[in-house]
């Protein structure tokens, strides 16, 4: 959990100081390729799921809280999943049927489009789980700032993604317009969803 913490504490450094950044597989899963220091911009996107591709455009009206992670992750994609239903639930029926919050996958080798449908939907029957190529995923969390490094296996072939741990905020016009901490109360998360509806 502390190597989870320390990238999600750099990337929100990082983010805070205006840059983007953007890690992945490289040289055993040790290796890091840095990007660009522009702010990230976000964009379309898009993806698989269980029920069929999605994509940016296609969420438009809504607020997406958008978080990248992976079903096995051991403590942060869990603690921020259940905030992120909690929020969801502390919303009026016709607030919640203008909120998305997307779950996309940084490890598309084990989390299938239907494995992530079982994941999200524990959680909350509202959220989406998503992903695709390995390509398509690091371009995507390349445009939102997103970090993240694929650890080499274990002797028993599991292994880690040690990510970054903001929820990207992206308005009802398809623009990202900000992120939200690891760790935030529900409410925090409620009144942030507010703001852009409103």
């Amino acid at each position: 959990m502390t190597k989870l913490l320390g990238i999600g504490l750099a990337a929100v450094a990082i983010g805070l100081a205006g840059a983007g950044w953007w890690m992945q597989e490289e040289d055993g899963g040790h290796g890091a390729l840095p990007v660009s220091a522009a702010r990230p911009t976000g964009g379309d996107f898009t993806l698989q799921t269980a029920n069929g591709p999605i994509s940016l455009h296609d969420l438009r009206g809504k607020v997406v809280l958008l978080y990248f992670g992976y079903t096995h992750c051991p403590d942060v994609c869990p603690v921020t999943m259940a905030s992120g239903a909690q929020a969801l639930t502390r919303l009026t029926p016709e607030e919640r049927g203008k909120t998305r919050l997307l779950f996309v996958s940084l490890d598309p080798e084990r989390d299938t489009p239907a494995k992530l449908k079982d994941y999200t939907a524990y959680f909350h029957a509202d959220m989406i789980g998503a992903t695709g190529t390995p390509e398509q995923i690091a371009k995507m969390a390349r445009a939102y700032g997103a970090g993240f490094i694929r650890q080499a296996p274990a002797q028993d072939g599991s292994y880690a993604v040690d990510h970054s741990t903001q929820t990207y905020v992206i308005d009802p016009n398809g623009k990202l317009v900000g992120d939200i901490d690891y760790g935030v109360s529900a409410d925090k998360v409620v009144d942030t969803v507010r703001k852009w509806l409103s």
